[in-house]
């Protein structure tokens, strides 16, 4: 691979072809209309860069976490509706309508707040089980005074809820959407629009597709509902040094492993401050091994990740500096890494530093 400033280092090569065929998917399987979740900068992978090649397949609009990401949004010129989908306080009803974005209303202060400003659009949130935020499924005494409230709003666009373990056990999902079901017959008309599938509930067809889905992580490459998606994203580290160490020397901070024969040992240009997690090596033993790809194998990971560096015991095989290492999107899948370190592919894609370049193809 040719040596660039970009690639100097380490880098995660992002195909956008590959995330509009995942879009293109959820939306074909659900029916309904997309509004992909781009908060957390775009799953760690850009999310002005993410919108704007979804554009191309006119989603509703946009999701994301805070009014910092939607004026992001907006000076890229993405003109489509931004719905913040964390709780609206009262303090920011100025830099949501300075932005131009719908807000998410989950109590009565809000609701209020809102109101008495702007007849501008925002969707209502009902929790049904995640117990985050939204009006309690089963607080009557406050839904019944939104609902009174909301009678005449007609800013009024949408209402949603949230599926906390679809993925674990869909009949909690079937549980929620019925709890969803006996809120809105219970509200004083049906908003425009309902919303309520992630990416798990979108790939299970109509059965929660309502008006719109809210994909993420199957957006981005992780695997979602039993489906394997494009791969999106693939993590690249240069070799920055290679040394062979004999039987019982050990590698990196605290001297945690110790060769059990003689071996050779490349060391990778990523640590935890890029988002490989050095916290994954604390219950190690206790999972598969960390691998990655080097040489057309995959190799483990040894000794503790540091800031920087990680290590990797390639045994007889002779790296050299320069050599290109794929952590993953590659022979080890986003999700097979995401296991290895004891966590899930949201964790590994939103940790990427803000110093691994984001290179951009397929067509976006």
């Amino acid at each position: 691979m040719t040596f660039t400033s970009e690639t100097a280092r380490a880098w995660v090569d992002i195909d956008l072809g590959a995330l509009k065929a995942n879009a293109r998917t959820l939306a074909a399987l659900s029916g309904s209309r997309l509004l992909p979740m781009v908060k957390a900068n775009g799953y760690g992978l850009g999310a002005v860069a993410v919108a704007q090649a979804l554009e191309a397949l006119e989603p509703w609009g946009y999701g994301v976490a805070s009014v910092e990401e939607g004026a992001a949004l907006r000076g890229a010129g993405i003109g489509r509706p931004i719905l913040v989908v964390s709780p609206l306080l009262p303090a920011a009803v100025e830099d949501h309508l300075a932005h131009d974005l719908r807000p998410t209303i989950g109590d009565l202060s809000a609701l209020e707040a809102w109101c008495a400003r702007s007849a501008r659009p925002f969707h209502v949130e009902i929790d049904t089980g995640m117990a985050r935020a939204g009006f309690r499924w089963d607080d009557a005494p406050a839904r019944e005074a939104a609902a009174e409230r909301l009678r005449a709003e007609t800013g009024w666009e949408g209402v949603f809820t949230h599926f906390h373990s679809i993925d674990e056990d869909p009949a909690s999902a079937a549980a929620q959407w019925d709890r969803f079901q006996l809120v809105l017959a219970a509200m004083p008309r049906r908003p425009a629009l309902v919303h309520a599938a992630n990416s798990a509930g979108a790939l299970r067809g109509r059965a929660f597709a309502a008006d719109l889905i809210r994909p993420g992580i199957f957006l981005y490459g992780g695997g979602a509902g039993g489906h394997a998606p494009a791969v999106v994203a693939a993590l690249h580290a240069r070799v920055v040094a290679v040394r062979r160490i004999g039987a019982g020397e050990t590698v990196s901070y605290g001297a945690t492993w110790r060769a059990p024969a003689d071996t050779t040992i490349a060391t990778l240009a990523l640590g935890y401050a890029d988002g490989f997690l050095r916290a994954a090596d604390a219950c190690a033993a206790s999972r598969p091994p960390r691998l990655i790809e080097l040489g057309g194998r995959c190799v483990p990971v040894v000794g503790r990740v540091t800031m920087d560096m990680t290590m990797v015991d390639v045994g007889d095989s002779a790296p050299v500096p320069g050599d290109v290492a794929t952590v993953y999107g590659g022979r080890v899948s986003l999700d097979q890494q995401a296991a290895a370190a004891g966590t899930i592919a949201y964790e590994l894609l939103t940790a990427l530093g803000a110093r691994i370049p984001r290179r951009y193809g397929g067509n976006g």
